[in-house]
Parts: C-alpha cells; sequence; structure tokens
C-alpha cells in the first residue's frame, strides 16, 4: 500500500452544512473541498485530531461505535438530529497508543467518547455513507505547539499502514473576529502557507514558535484550532506541503493544508 498524504482541514462553524445558517455566508467553497476529500485517498481507516478535545494526556477514542457527540449549543432542533454511524477501530487505537508509548509520550484511552462535530460534521460530507472505521485522538492540555508535532511525528508511520491521518480545526479561529478580520486573516495565513512548504526543520520551528507569525494571536485568541496543525505537520516528515483550498469564508481567509 502507498502512503497516504496527511491533512489539515477546516471544518466551519457549528453544524453549518446540514442546516439554515445565512450569518455565516457562503461557505460553498468550503463544502465543495471537504466533498471533494473523498478522492483522495481511499484509506483502510481514519484517525482525527480534532480542535474540540482535550485531555491531559493524548487520548485515544476506543468505542466499536462510536456516538455522536453534539458539543455545539443553541442551533436548530435537526441540528441534534444527525446521524453518521461511522464504526469505530479499537485495534488503530492501540497501535496509535503503542506509536506514543514508543515515542516517549505517555497516553490514555476512553471507550465511551462520541464523535464530536469537528470530526462528524466534516466527514459527513467527505463520507455520507460512513463506512470507514474512525476514531479520535485528543490533544494534550498545554496546547504546547512544539509537543504536538512530535505526536504527529509518532504517527507517521500510520500513513504507510492505510491510516488517512486528519486535523481537524481552522487556520483562523477568533470568534470576536469573523467577517472584520480579513487583512489580518490574510497575513496569518500566507504565513501559514510559506511554513508549509518550507523543508521539515525549518517548518518544525516556525510551528513551535508560531506565536512570532503576523497576526498570530488576533488570528488564534487560544490555539486549539490550530494545534491540529501541528500534528500533521510531525507527521508530515520531509513531505512539502501544498494549500489545496483557501478562500475568503466568514470574512477570514481559510486555507486547508496537505502533505503528500
Amino acid at each position: 500500500m502507498s502512503r497516504l498524504p496527511v491533512v489539515y482541514l477546516p471544518h466551519g462553524g457549528g453544524p453549518w452544512p446540514f442546516v439554515d445558517m445565512p450569518m455565516f455566508g457562503d461557505l460553498s467553497g468550503m463544502r465543495s473541498y471537504l466533498e471533494g476529500l473523498r478522492h483522495l485517498a481511499e484509506p483502510r481507516a481514519v484517525l482525527v485530531i480534532s480542535a474540540h478535545w482535550e485531555a491531559p494526556v493524548p487520548t485515544v477514542q476506543t468505542a466499536a461505535e462510536p456516538p455522536l457527540l453534539f458539543d455545539y449549543y443553541g442551533f436548530p432542533k435537526e441540528s441534534y438530529e444527525l446521524t453518521w454511524p461511522a464504526p469505530g477501530n479499537p485495534e488503530l487505537a492501540s497501535r496509535v497508543r503503542e506509536l506514543l508509548s514508543a515515542a516517549g509520550l505517555e497516553s490514555a484511552e476512553d471507550a465511551s467518547r462520541g464523535f464530536d462535530h469537528g470530526t462528524f460534521i466534516p466527514l459527513k460530507l467527505t463520507w455520507p455513507d460512513p463506512k470507514i472505521p474512525t476514531i479520535q485522538l485528543s490533544l494534550k492540555n498545554g496546547l504546547n505547539a512544539a509537543y504536538h508535532v512530535a505526536m504527529g511525528r509518532a504517527l507517521e508511520p500510520l500513513r504507510d499502514e492505510g491510516v488517512l491521518i486528519l486535523g481537524s480545526g481552522m487556520s483562523y479561529h477568533n470568534m470576536r473576529g469573523f467577517g472584520s478580520a480579513l487583512e489580518v486573516s490574510k497575513q496569518f495565513d500566507n504565513w501559514l502557507g510559506e511554513t508549509a512548504a518550507l523543508d521539515q526543520a525549518a517548518r518544525d520551528d516556525r510551528l513551535a514558535n508560531w506565536e512570532q507569525a503576523p497576526g498570530a494571536r488576533q488570528c488564534h485568541p487560544r490555539e486549539e484550532h490550530l494545534l491540529p496543525l501541528m500534528v500533521i505537520a510531525g507527521a508530515a516528515g520531509a513531505d512539502v506541503g501544498t494549500v489545496p483550498y483557501s478562500e475568503v469564508a466568514m470574512g477570514v481567509q481559510l486555507s486547508a493544508i496537505h502533505f503528500g
């Protein structure tokens, strides 16, 4: 089996593709991008690092049939009736923990955790018929960038084992800035694209020090939506990043980054 790519994708806001949410404006470009991911690869399993799960140590989802975790609030009733019954993969969960342990990283598991909206909302577009086994891996409390790059580096072997690694977040995430921060979001977005295209050592160094980027804290007052990119970049190895999706949406520049 050939090596699979790794992907950092935007998951949008709340249940946006499946309910009427005119306040978000036109998100047809993001929708088309997420739908198109189904043609990127044919994985045997998917591992998602979502911005919406943090734990004391990296924690992996082990349920054989994970439920949905409706971790958004104030949306129409139908948004809490969505379904996406992808199977879990306890064996993959064990493999993830094995790789983290080999890298000297402590981990844990959670048998009750469901798919949060950072997973089931975008992937319901990508795979509306959810047959591919899917699991989530949490971020680590403290949100240290270099640590999350190291997490990804530990997981790189999964790419040669038929596992598609996805980081689900947003390249811009400041709730007060949506609709009014276009210029600063463009500056930070350009920095992300330039960083992804660097060699591995330079890329890892820049990501570990991401707060030095132009507009960094204006775009990410809290970095949980950026940290999945650090994991993805770590798993990228020597691959150079590309930006297959980038557009102005919700009044800011948003992008996806792929490696491999």
